[in-house]
């Protein structure tokens, strides 16, 4: 009895999964989300493996890994409300313009949809990944089929079906 329950509770929590990367709009609790200050560096870039392999990365300014949404347009946001919850967006306050640390091959703006100000990287919207835990960690890579690393190198291309960010996919 005890393992069929935790075979629901599991299957349970995959689909709740599931649902939140997939841009649902229902949420039972709040969401949160990464805001920065002022004309403050919101974007740093760091050396992270990525299946398997060493790669430059952007992250936050807390070394978090910095992910894109290949069902997100240049201008909207497919992941809002409940999606939030699990890949949280860079935002900015105000009409501030995000910063890098590093100079970036790319251009960094800031792009006001549902989710606010939100940082984007050469069209691309910029999310954490709250299974992440630690710095250098990538484990929303590739996730769905839909959420990739971003890197310095991500294309200026409109985000499709197909991660551009220059890893040989």
């Amino acid at each position: 009895m005890l393992l069929r329950r935790s075979f629901y509770i599991t299957i349970g929590l995959l689909m709740a999964m599931f649902v939140a990367a997939c841009g649902s709009t229902t949420t039972t609790g709040s969401t949160s989300t990464t805001a920065t200050t002022s004309s403050t560096i919101v974007v740093k870039t760091a050396m992270a493996t990525v299946k398997g392999k060493s790669e430059n990365i952007l992250t936050n300014t807390s070394g978090m890994t910095l992910y894109y949404f290949t069902a997100d347009t240049s201008t909207t946001s497919a992941c809002t409300t409940g999606c939030t919850g699990t890949w949280p967006p860079l935002l900015v306050t105000g009409s501030n313009t995000p910063i890098s640390a590093t100079t970036l091959p790319g251009t960094l703006t800031a792009q006001t949809d549902a989710n606010g100000n939100q940082v984007e990287y050469n069209g691309h919207l910029l999310y954490n990944y709250s299974g992440d835990t630690a710095p250098g960690q990538t484990n929303g890579e590739g996730l769905f089929g839909k959420w990739f690393v971003a890197t310095p190198d991500l294309s200026t291309t409109a985000p499709s079906s197909t991660p551009t960010g220059g890893r040989g996919y």
